[in-house]
């Protein structure tokens, strides 16, 4: 079993940064992906970037591109997301989540195991 738990979330200024935590526990995470993904009220949960814990490769949704950073400290289980130049549009619950399959993909559905949420909530 996987446990999740994030943290890092608040409330900022549209412009302002933010980073959220991911730490994981429960096992080996050698063949693992971690995906940050978010849901505003009354819309469907989307994706926003994923890395594999094996290489470090990363994919981020074209919404966040150039905007939020997604790493990893494989000493500590963790993985970040560095989310800069925020937007009043960026304001969701940020869930991680991890499946061990090795690939990155962007559906929720694909992921097992999945984080409480940290709010983030930026204002105009």
């Amino acid at each position: 079993q996987v446990q999740l738990v994030e943290s890092g979330g608040g409330l900022v200024q549209a412009g302002d940064s933010l980073r959220l935590s991911c730490a994981a526990s429960g096992r080996a995470f050698s063949s693992y992906v971690v995906g940050w993904f978010r849901q505003a009220p009354g819309k469907e949960r989307e994706f926003v970037a994923a890395i594999t814990w094996r290489g470090g490769s990363t994919y981020y949704d074209d919404s966040v591109k150039g905007r939020f950073t997604i790493s990893r400290d494989n000493a500590k289980n963790t993985v970040y997301l560095q989310m800069n130049s925020l937007k009043p549009e960026d304001t969701a619950v940020y869930y991680c989540a991890a499946h061990n399959r090795e690939t990155i993909v962007t559906m929720n559905r694909f992921y097992d195991y999945w984080g409480q949420g940290t709010q983030v909530t930026v204002s105009s």
